[in-house]
């Protein structure tokens, strides 16, 4: 009897640890939400087309369809959305209904909160530092990761590239975002921050809508497990307005794009979006 009410007495203790550590975690993300939250400009600046003007051509069309002039150059974006995130490979792709919300605020950093019926948590990035924290069922950590410098440059990755999807007033030329064509129909922006570099390729169509955004992102999702520049990013479809934005509403995207070994794992909708 003393052995079982041992072993009671200790699963219980393993349980409250581990709701302490998953409130702990939900805890931090909702700081780093706050955190990013308040760098929006109290007072912002208005998209003018002189400030594109001496772009290469692929860039002033891709900033001419994606936002109206007057509209307010908001570095505050959050985005509710719903997908699937596949936790396999193409030929088991063991795909996961989520929902999710986002804050990004490049170039310094973003929040993803995930919910799901079998995976929860978090990826993000802050100036100093960047995490991924997720959960099974809520209550057993996988996939966590912090801190390092490799993951800080990974998830700066992240950033531009999404930048470029859902927040282009934080890719006006400037003292830290250069531009230059590589093609007729593909511009590139290279982001300078906290001592990263980071490029991202955007392909646009005729009318300038961005149909592609690709990096070469430092990733260790490679047989090797090995941090390494990969290509890495996605597609873009289904563009709606958005407060003088025109964003893309369904992204799917994934590692190593462009290769026979690209897999979209990342497949979801924009539900809402909120400019600040």
């Amino acid at each position: 009897m003393i052995l079982i009410e041992i072993a009671v007495a200790s699963l219980l203790l393993l349980l409250v640890a581990l709701i302490v550590w998953r409130v702990s975690d939900v805890l931090r993300a909702s700081a780093a939400w706050r955190r990013l939250a308040s760098l929006a400009d109290p007072a912002p600046r208005f998209f003018d087309p002189a400030m594109i003007a001496d772009l290469p051509e692929p860039a002033r069309r891709y900033f001419a369809y994606s936002m109206t002039p007057g509209a307010p150059l908001a570095r505050v974006v959050e985005l509710t959305m719903e997908g699937d995130l596949c936790l396999g490979d193409a030929r088991d792709p063991k795909s996961q209904p989520i929902g999710a919300r986002q804050i990004l605020v490049a170039p310094e950093g973003f929040v993803w909160r995930v919910g799901g019926k079998l995976i929860s948590g978090s990826d993000g990035a802050l100036p100093e530092t960047s995490w991924t924290r997720f959960w099974v069922a809520h209550l057993l950590p996988v996939a966590r990761l912090s801190g390092t410098p490799d993951h800080r440059r990974s998830a700066f990755g992240r950033v531009v590239a999404e930048a470029a999807i859902w927040s282009p007033a934080t890719l006006l030329p400037s003292k830290s975002v250069t531009w230059d064509a590589t093609g007729p129909d593909t511009a590139r922006a290279t982001v300078s921050f906290a001592g990263l570099i980071q490029s991202v390729s955007i392909d646009v169509d005729d009318d300038g809508a961005p149909l592609r955004v690709t990096i070469d992102r430092w990733s260790d999702a490679n047989p090797d497990h090995k941090y390494r520049l990969q290509p890495f990013g996605g597609t873009l479809s289904d563009h709606r307005d958005f407060g003088g934005y025109r964003l893309a509403t369904r992204v799917e995207g994934g590692n190593h794009i462009g290769t026979p070994e690209y897999f979209p794992f990342y497949r979801v909708r924009i539900t809402a979006v909120t400019l600040r």
